[in-house]
């Protein structure tokens, strides 16, 4: 993906990564185009950046998606990256006795589901355009899940399986594939993760994606020093140690 000169969406860009990301690239000298489920956030955003623009959408709606990516296509016929960062994560205990599975179908169909949906109705377009990119956001939880949040997890899991079929199915077509994977970061994805000593600042992981995307504009994954850790414990024996430290509160109340 180059590093300036796109017109590039961005869902869920109203807030967190999606907006620092949003305005890091704007800067950057590409057409940004935020999308997201509140009207009052994007327009706090495009405020704030003269030259971006704004749309609304669920991307848990199946019929806005089709409706908001046709327009889109109309509106902005030159867009040709889309960052598909819309994502909710909440907590569920299974194990209580009024758990129900209104948490895990909404994150599916959020998280796996929209941009899936979203991917399906923009790949015609964008096949046609030069630098065309997909990125999809997964995160260190795919490869070691934290068991607070395990649709969450899981779903992430599913989008590093899902960018890497798509990145080899895509091939040859001018559509490259990039996927994003974030650590914990200094946001309002849950309570509490804007101010958590833990998660890495917000304005470090951008500058750090930013140099990490300028490096490597081809690379498959973005992955800062932060998250490497997590990213490679599925591949060696780290895994059951690295998962045991994630999540040691769980697992001592379990023992």
């Amino acid at each position: 993906m180059n590093i300036s000169g796109n017109t590039i969406l961005i869902t869920g860009g109203g807030s967190g990564i999606g907006r620092a990301l949003a305005e890091a690239l704007h800067a950057k000298g590409n057409k940004v185009i935020v999308a997201g489920r509140r009207q009052a956030a994007l327009d706090d955003v495009v405020a704030a950046n003269p030259g971006m623009a704004a749309v609304m959408l669920d991307v848990g709606d199946p019929a806005a998606i089709r409706e908001v990516s046709a327009r889109l296509v109309a509106e902005h016929p030159d867009l040709n990256v889309v960052i598909q960062n819309a994502g909710i994560m909440v907590a569920e205990d299974v194990a209580a006795d009024e758990w129900t599975l209104d948490t895990a179908e909404a994150t599916i169909t959020t998280n796996l589901l929209g941009p899936i949906r979203l991917t399906a109705a923009l790949l015609p377009h964008l096949k046609d355009k030069d630098g065309a990119t997909i990125m999809t956001v997964s995160s260190g939880l795919a490869f070691v899940p934290l068991v607070a949040t395990p649709t969450y997890c899981a779903t992430k899991a599913a989008i590093h399986s899902w960018s890497q079929s798509l990145r080899v199915q895509l091939a040859g077509s001018g559509v490259g594939v990039i996927e994003l994977v974030p650590p914990g970061v200094q946001t309002e994805l849950m309570p509490g993760h804007d101010t958590d000593p833990n998660a890495m600042p917000l304005a470090d992981y951008i500058a750090e994606v930013m140099a990490i995307l300028e490096a490597n504009p081809t690379g498959e994954e973005i992955v800062v020093a932060r998250c490497r850790p997590l990213r490679a414990a599925q591949d060696d024996a780290a895994h059951g140690a690295v998962f045991a430290r994630l999540n040691a509160s769980f697992l001592n109340k379990a023992g």
